[in-house]
């Protein structure tokens, strides 16, 4: 790609990448940011082994201490129905059964019927997770575990459809794919054209603000955010969302206490 390419420079960060809990991880991402470039085979190498574990279908799973009072079908492994209740790991659950006092009736294509507490609800594959009591969004604490590779991941909502979320304590804003803002009911396209360079070369981005994002029982309203063209395995959960908290590292957790 030329070095003339153009950047979106509203989205360029911070040089070294540095936070209030320590040096950034570097993090692959499908644009060049200021003067960093990261190459297209890195990123690409990276997107594989974070398609594997969406292949997983663990798409909504929340880490330890970020667990909401909801249940998500995060996908179906046969005639079977993957729950996630309540934060914890996913589950497969037949019709008939029961698991943490949810019971699943039926299930067809990417949707499952499923009773608690007597009360019946539809479920679908990639849906936000539904309320089963006290997932209110006025929670004011985040609690994160670090996965294998090194990174921050975990489950969450924009606009109130679930997503995948890193933290890139690097990134400006939040960073999302057109795809990703489809699937979220987003129309970007009403935002603020952008110029982006990619691995691909110059191509066109959208910068909006998010009517809300939630992370477990957090959420916060108005939150800038650029979408790009280029496909991404996740959605960068960057400092329009963070610097609303306080931060805290403590070996492999992360920790953020909200401010406003």
């Amino acid at each position: 790609m030329s070095p003339h390419a153009p950047r979106c420079a509203w989205f360029a960060a911070p040089r070294g990448g540095r936070c209030a809990c320590g040096p950034a991880k570097p993090v692959p991402r499908p644009w060049l940011v200021g003067s960093d470039r990261i190459h297209a085979n890195r990123f690409a190498s990276f997107a594989a082994h974070a398609l594997g574990f969406f292949v997983a279908l663990v798409l909504t799973w929340l880490p330890a201490g970020v667990q909401a009072e909801s249940i998500a079908l995060a996908g179906m492994l046969g005639s079977k129905a993957l729950l996630v209740v309540k934060g914890t790991a996913p589950k497969t659950v037949a019709a008939g059964e029961t698991h943490q006092g949810v019971k699943v009736i039926s299930t067809v294509g990417d949707q499952a019927v499923i009773e608690q507490s007597g009360k019946r609800q539809t479920l679908r594959v990639g849906e936000a997770p539904v309320s089963l009591g006290g997932a209110s969004g006025r929670g004011s604490r985040i609690v994160l575990t670090e996965s294998s590779g090194g990174h921050f991941m975990t489950a969450g909502q924009i606009n109130g459809r679930a997503v995948q979320f890193m933290v890139d304590t690097g990134a400006t804003g939040i960073a999302m794919s057109m795809q990703d803002a489809e699937r979220a009911g987003i129309n970007y396209k009403n935002g603020q054209a952008v110029q982006m360079s990619t691995a691909n070369g110059a191509a066109l981005g959208f910068r909006i603000k998010l009517d809300s994002v939630r992370v477990g029982d957090v959420e916060v309203y108005g939150v800038d955010a650029v979408v790009t063209p280029q496909a991404m395995p996740f959605v960068l959960l960057g400092n329009s969302f963070l610097s609303r908290f306080q931060m805290k590292r403590d070996n492999n957790l992360m920790t953020l206490d909200k401010r406003y």
